[in-house]
C-alpha cells in the first residue's frame, strides 16, 4: 500500500485546499503564480517552486480519486 493510498481523503482534501487558498486574506498564491504563467512573466525558481508547492496537494487528490474510481 502506498502513501497516497494509505491517507485519509479528508486529510488530503483539507491540505489541498489549505494550500490552495493559502495566504488568507489576500491573493491566494496559486492564483498569483498561475496568472503569472499565463501572462510569461513566472521565470524566478523561488516562483516556480512555490507554483508547485501549492499545486502539489490538487495533484495528490487527483491521482487518488483515479486511483480509486478511475479504474
Amino acid at each position: 500500500m502506498s502513501a497516497l493510498e494509505s491517507m485519509p481523503w479528508l486529510l488530503l482534501i483539507a491540505l489541498a485546499l489549505l494550500m490552495a487558498l493559502a495566504p488568507f486574506g489576500q491573493t491566494p498564491h496559486l492564483v498569483e503564480k498561475l496568472g503569472m504563467l499565463f501572462n510569461g512573466t513566472l521565470t524566478k525558481p523561488l516562483d516556480i517552486f512555490d507554483l508547485f508547492l501549492h499545486i502539489a496537494p490538487i495533484f495528490a487528490v487527483v491521482i487518488k480519486g483515479w486511483g480509486e474510481f478511475g479504474s
